[in-house]
């Protein structure tokens, strides 16, 4: 096995697990996870680098897989088709071309804590796949949800919730050691600072606060320019829409308090600001670079995902 496969693996995972989560949750899932295989190392860094990019780009190309495609999903700007038609080859290639790069460099090919089962699979509490899956299956549902019943995006969430919280009280009843595995223990886990600061940049965004923001974060920055411009100036599913939810997700990796997965990142392996400059964020540029000439280039070529897609109950109607 190629001694930077684990490279490979890391991202190709992030980035489909990205598309359907959303790219915080990606993040602290995996870099939980190489924390868990993973002895402190300059590898791990890189790793966790990996991590943000791949959470960045997979988040990109779906409504709700980055909290800026799902802001401009909520209000109109972009469709679930579209979106995933348009940003699914851009979004592969700013996740290739860092992956290649770094494949070539001496820290992911010389390291020597790399094993072969580097994905082997922690042992699952009971039932955990179950679980998973339901909860998968409702996040990715949410789209369908909405042009259902064209209710709102969090009611769908909500809804998922309630059904997650009755499977999991029903599966563990009459077992009090697995109260940690039920939602109210889940919720009682909540990064409520997390969500407070992007209440905050949201709700500062009309002022100076808000413009100052945007130059470290994302949310802000996708905020304004809903508010700048709206769909008579840009028709929905225009190149423009398309281009801001993509540069905003994946040029959030180029720094790392650019985006939520990048201050996850952070937070869980007490990065520095510099190291991620020095290791990571050439990277990320060459990325974020090839991602939009590929996007460009598909345009004018009019290339995308197989339009069969339209043909999936739901999708091509949201």
């Amino acid at each position: 096995m190629p001694d930077c496969f684990p490279l490979f693996q890391i991202g190709i995972v992030t980035f489909f697990l990205s598309s359907v989560l959303d790219n915080l949750t990606s993040t602290i899932v995996m870099v939980s996870l190489i924390r868990k295989l993973v002895p402190p190392s300059e590898y791990r860094k890189l790793l966790g680098g990996v991590v943000v990019i791949a959470a960045n780009a997979g988040g990109a190309w779906t409504p709700i897989g980055d909290v800026t495609t799902t802001m401009l999903w909520i209000h109109g700007q972009i469709t679930t088709l579209k979106i995933m038609q348009g940003l699914f080859i851009p979004s592969v290639v700013s996740l290739a071309v860092p992956l290649a790069l770094m494949s070539l460099t001496s820290e992911a090919n010389g390291s020597s804590q790399k094993s072969s089962s580097f994905l082997s699979s922690e042992k699952m509490a009971p039932r955990g796949k179950l679980v998973l899956a339901v909860g998968v299956g409702a996040l990715v549902f949410v789209p369908a949800f909405k042009a259902l019943t064209g209710l709102p995006p969090y009611m769908g969430m909500l809804l998922g919730l309630g059904i997650l919280w009755i499977l999991t009280d029903a599966i563990h009843y009459g077992e009090p050691e697995r109260q940690t595995l039920k939602v109210p223990q889940a919720l009682s886990r909540i990064d409520t600072q997390g969500i407070l600061f992007f209440l905050g940049i949201l709700l500062s965004v009309g002022s100076a606060i808000g413009v100052v923001s945007a130059v470290v974060d994302n949310v802000p920055l996708v905020a304004a320019a809903m508010g700048m411009y709206d769909l008579t100036s840009y028709p929905q599913d225009s190149d423009f829409w398309q281009l801001v939810a993509f540069c905003a997700g994946t040029g959030g990796s180029m720094l790392i308090i650019g985006s939520a997965a990048g201050v996850a990142f952070m937070g869980m392996e007490k990065v520095d600001f510099f190291w991620y400059i020095r290791k990571v964020s050439g990277f990320a540029f060459a990325g974020y670079a090839a991602g939009i000439a590929c996007y460009l280039a598909t345009q004018n070529l009019d290339l995308s995902l197989p339009t069969s897609l339209a043909a999936i109950p739901f999708i091509s109607g949201s």
